[in-house]
């Protein structure tokens, strides 16, 4: 079990990120959540199998073809116990 948090800036707010990224936690069987910031970065939250997670950060440095990903920070933390993914509005 592997527990990362992943900050994503670019053009990365207003275009369905959010939503792109919980469809493709939701495929690979990841736990967590994802929200916007008000730096206009996205925060993501995932906890799931390393395979997985691995998986979920290369989508994150991609995204959805209308976003413009310029940079991710990449922190590991400790395992939370989500039962689900979501996504976390202000």
């Amino acid at each position: 079990m592997k527990t990362l948090r992943i900050f994503i800036s670019g053009l990365v707010q207003g275009i369905f990120f959010r939503d792109f990224i919980r469809e493709q936690a939701e495929n690979l069987g990841l736990k967590g959540y994802v929200r916007n910031l008000d730096d206009n970065r996205v925060e993501v939250v995932v906890e799931g199998d390393n395979n997985e997670v691995n998986k979920m950060i290369e989508l994150c440095k991609k995204g959805p073809k209308e976003s413009k990903v310029r940079d991710i920070e990449i922190e590991k933390i400790e395992n939370k116990g989500f039962e689900d993914f979501k996504i976390l509005r202000f």
